[in-house]
C-alpha cells in the first residue's frame, strides 16, 4: 500500500530535525527508530531517547493516515544518498517499508508503532516567553563551550537558564571557566532556574535556523519545551543546584586593558601549535605597553608572540589553558575584548567593551 509520495527534501529536512537525538545502539531497539505518522494528510515525525523528545511536521498531501516506526539513521542515510530532485515513494506491506526513488528500491524493517515510547509531557506551565531565534542562538554560541562533559558533578553537564523580571540569563561552567550572557525580554517573569542538559542545548542550537522568527520557551514541571519552525522539543531538566555564578565573577580586578580580538586570536592560534598536547598551557606576560605570549612543550620547543597594548599597570605573569582562550575568541563576534586581571593566582575576567551582558571568567593554571 502506498502511504506517502513526496519530494526527497520534503522528507529529509524534517527527518534531520529530529534524528540528532537518536542513538544508533540502544538498550531499547525501538528507540533507534523514528515514529512516522500521518493524520488528516499531515505527515509528522517524532524521535526520543526518553530524556529529550523532538516532534516536527513534514509534507502535507492526500496520503492515508498511517503510523509506523523505522530505523532513523538508515532512512536518513538513504535519503541523503538520493539525487536532490528525487521523488520518494513509501510503500507499507507485511510490516516492511519499501522506499522507491526512480529505479532505486530499499526494503526496511519496521517495529509496531504502538510499542514506541513517548515522554509524558507536564501540563502546568510555570513560565513562558518568546524571543527571536537569532538572539537565543547567539547567546548559546557564547556560552555552550563552557559546559562540562561527563563531569561527576552532573549539574555542570548542562546550561543554566535563568529568568528574573525581564532578564533571560544563560550560564555555563566546567569548574575551570565560566561563561555568562543575558538578554532583555518583552515579558516580566518570576525568578526561575532550570539546568538544560548538554544534549538538549546542542540539538536546540541546530534547530534555530530562522533568525527573525521567534522561539517560544515554556518552563514546565521538571521539563522545558521549545517551539520553533513547526518543531517542538521537550526535554527533562537536570535536577541539581547550579553554582552561584555571581560569587565567581570578579568585579574588582584592577589591571585592565583592551586588545583587538583577531590579533589576539591569531597570536594564540599560532602559539598553540607548540603547546603541550596534554596540558595545553600558555603563559601571558603582561607588561606596560606589551603582551608576551609563550607556549612550550615536552620536546623543548617554544612559540612566542608579542602584541602592543595600551596598558600601564603592574607586570603580571599568568598561565591559562589555551583552549579556554581560543573558545572565547572564536565565539564572540566583536572587534575588541577587554581583559581584567587581579593577581596571578586569581580568576581573570574577559568582557566585550560597552556590552555588559557578556562575561567570561577563566581560572589561571600553573605552568
Amino acid at each position: 500500500m502506498l502511504i506517502l509520495e513526496t519530494g526527497r527534501d520534503d522528507l529529509l529536512k524534517p527527518l534531520q530535525a529530529v534524528t540528532g537525538i537518536v542513538e544508533r545502539k540502544h538498550t531499547l531497539p525501538i528507540l533507534s527508530n523514528i515514529l512516522l505518522q500521518s493524520e488528516n494528510g499531515q505527515v509528522q515525525l517524532l524521535a526520543t531517547d526518553l530524556e529529550i523528545q523532538i516532534h516536527t511536521l513534514g509534507a502535507q498531501g492526500a496520503q492515508p493516515d498511517f503510523r509506523i516506526t523505522t530505523n532513523a539513521k538508515k532512512l536518513q542515510d538513504i535519503l541523503r544518498a538520493l539525487p536532490d530532485s528525487s521523488t520518494v515513494q513509501l510503500d507499507l506491506a507485511d510490516h516492511k517499508l519499501t522506499l522507491k526513488a526512480g529505479k532505486s528500491r530499499f526494503n526496511l524493517q519496521t517495529l509496531p508503532a504502538q510499542d514506541f515510547p513517548t515522554m509524558n509531557v507536564a501540563e502546568n506551565t510555570s513560565a513562558a516567553f518568546a524571543l527571536p531565534q537569532e538572539t537565543l542562538k547567539h547567546m548559546i554560541s557564547q556560552v555552550q563551550h563552557s559546559m562540562a562533559v561527563q563531569d561527576i558533578r552532573f549539574y555542570l553537564n548542562g546550561l543554566l537558564m535563568q529568568t528574573e523580571g525581564n532578564q533571560l540569563r544563560l550560564v555555563a561552567t566546567d569548574g575551570h571557566r565560566l561563561a555568562f550572557t543575558s538578554a532583555t525580554l518583552e515579558t516580566e517573569l518570576p525568578k526561575h532556574d532550570v539546568i538544560l542538559p548538554r544534549k538538549t542545548v546542542l540539538e536546540l542550537n541546530k534547530l534555530l535556523i530562522q533568525p527573525k522568527e521567534n522561539v517560544v520557551v515554556e518552563l514546565l514541571d521538571n521539563q522545558v519545551r521549545f517551539r520553533c519552525n513547526d518543531t517542538v522539543i521537550v526535554s527533562k531538566v537536570i535536577d541539581g543546584r547550579f553554582p552561584d555564578y555571581n560569587r565567581v565573577i570578579p568585579m574588582d580586578n584592577k589591571n585592565i586593558f583592551v586588545i583587538d580580538r583577531l590579533s589576539l586570536l591569531g597570536a594564540l592560534e599560532r602559539s598553540s601549535i607548540l603547546a603541550n598536547e596534554k596540558f595545553r598551557g600558555v603563559r601571558l606576560l603582561v607588561q606596560p605597553g606589551s603582551l608576551h605570549i609563550t607556549c612550550t612543550n615536552n620536546e623543548q620547543e617554544e612559540a612566542s608572540e608579542e602584541l602592543d597594548i595600551a596598558y600601564q599597570g603592574e607586570s603580571l605573569d599568568v598561565g591559562f589553558n589555551i583552549t579556554f582562550l581560543l573558545d572565547l575568541l572564536r565565539n564572540v563576534h566583536s572587534d575588541e575584548v577587554q581583559l581584567a586581571f587581579g593577581s596571578a593566582d586569581r580568576a581573570t575576567l574577559f568582557t566585550i567593551p560597552n556590552r555588559p551582558e557578556f562575561k567570561y571568567v577563566v581560572m589561571p593554571m600553573r605552568i
